[in-house]
């Protein structure tokens, strides 16, 4: 008996050799490598995130997403003209002395905009200059020392990261929630909005409301990636997806609007059709990579550099383009008189070209109001 308490004895201590066991703090720390902590993006964000209240005198787009269509005209025969109105959205502060990125359509119209910071201070804010194409809008604010949002390089963001969203949903002040990076350079149809966008949008899977336009999209490390400006729902409210506009875009918005009081857009000059596996298979191509230039306008920058109907641009500064909205995407973070380097293929060809980018006036000139 003893000697088989021995033989048993042994054999623990042979396969606690073969496989030690591992302590429970090493578990833990194992575990704890996935853990993705997003308490301090959320203060930080939180801080450098406003309330804005503003006022209009006079029915406008936003007097018309709200009661045009409604109970008004099926009472009244149609909504009233002139009104006393108000509505609320966000903001991100994106400099210390005052500097606040949100939706032009939250400002728009407005005749008064009163600034609340998570302090609980207000502030009148004044109306720097709006971008509608965008529905980008900068407003100034008098004050110093402010908390504030630093942008991130959206081109970097994963599809798939950790993000949060904060803003003044339905009047619930400083909110916070999270998701993920669902989809890049995403294409919407906006053209029910009174100025429709041309724009390239992050999706995201964090919840957002009425309220949250203009707010902040921010990542792990508590920096911009984005100013949510739309959700994809049939009722209004949040149902899954929600859109927000590159911090790319945005910073060179914010730098245009600050400087010069009017967006600098540059444009190659094309128009473009996006491939699929039938018009590749038409227009004789191997791959369905790339854009296919559908025109070349004249005097544009394409044109000045020779550029053919025909040609399939695949990238532009390296980054590759596979549709219109990624296309888009890299031209709005340039200006008229920036340098790019354009891939395409021409029969086959491979060809580089380094273009100089123009305004819509055929100029590298500075626009301003």
């Amino acid at each position: 008996m003893r000697a088989k308490i021995i033989i048993n004895c042994l054999l623990i201590s042979c396969l606690s050799f073969l496989f030690p066991c591992q302590p429970i703090h090493a578990q833990s720390a194992t575990k704890g490598m996935n853990y993705v902590d997003l308490t301090t993006a959320a203060e930080k964000s939180v801080n450098a995130v406003v309330y804005i209240k503003t006022e209009f005198t006079q029915k406008n787009s936003v007097w018309d997403d709200f009661f045009g269509g409604t109970i008004w005209e099926n009472l009244f025969g149609s909504a009233p003209s002139m009104y006393p109105v108000q509505a609320a959205g966000s903001g991100v502060i994106v400099s210390p002395d005052g500097y606040i990125v949100t939706n032009n359509h939250v400002v728009e119209d407005a005749v008064k905009a009163t600034i609340t910071l998570n302090d609980k201070r207000e502030f009148n804010g004044t109306i720097v200059g709006t971008d509608p194409s965008a529905d980008l809008a900068l407003i100034k604010i008098d004050a110093e020392d402010l908390p504030y949002l630093t942008f991130a390089n959206s081109d970097s963001v994963k599809i798939g990261e950790w993000v949060l969203a904060v803003g003044n949903p339905m009047n619930l002040t400083s909110t916070v929630t999270a998701g993920i990076i669902s989809a890049k350079a995403r294409q919407l149809d906006l053209s029910s909005r009174r100025h429709p966008t041309e724009e390239t949008y992050l999706q995201t899977d964090a919840a957002v409301n009425s309220g949250n336009s203009g707010g902040a999209l921010v990542n792990a490390a508590g920096k911009l990636v984005g100013i949510n400006t739309a959700i994809a729902s049939g009722n209004g409210f949040y149902t899954g997806y929600s859109f927000a506009i590159p911090s790319n875009i945005v910073k060179k918005i914010y730098f245009d609007l600050k400087e010069y009081g009017k967006v600098q857009q540059a444009f190659l000059g094309i128009s473009i059709a996006e491939l699929n596996a039938s018009l590749a298979e038409e227009y004789g191509l191997d791959d369905v990579k790339g854009v296919y230039v559908a025109e070349v306008q004249e005097d544009g920058a394409a044109a000045k550099n020779g550029f053919q109907e025909g040609d399939v641009i695949t990238h532009i500064d390296k980054m590759s383009v596979n549709s219109l909205a990624e296309v888009r995407g890299v031209l709005k973070t340039k200006s008229p008189g920036d340098k790019v380097q354009v891939n395409i293929v021409r029969n086959k060809e491979k060809i580089t070209k380094n273009v100089t980018l123009l305004n819509n006036e055929g100029t590298t000139d500075i626009v301003r109001n």
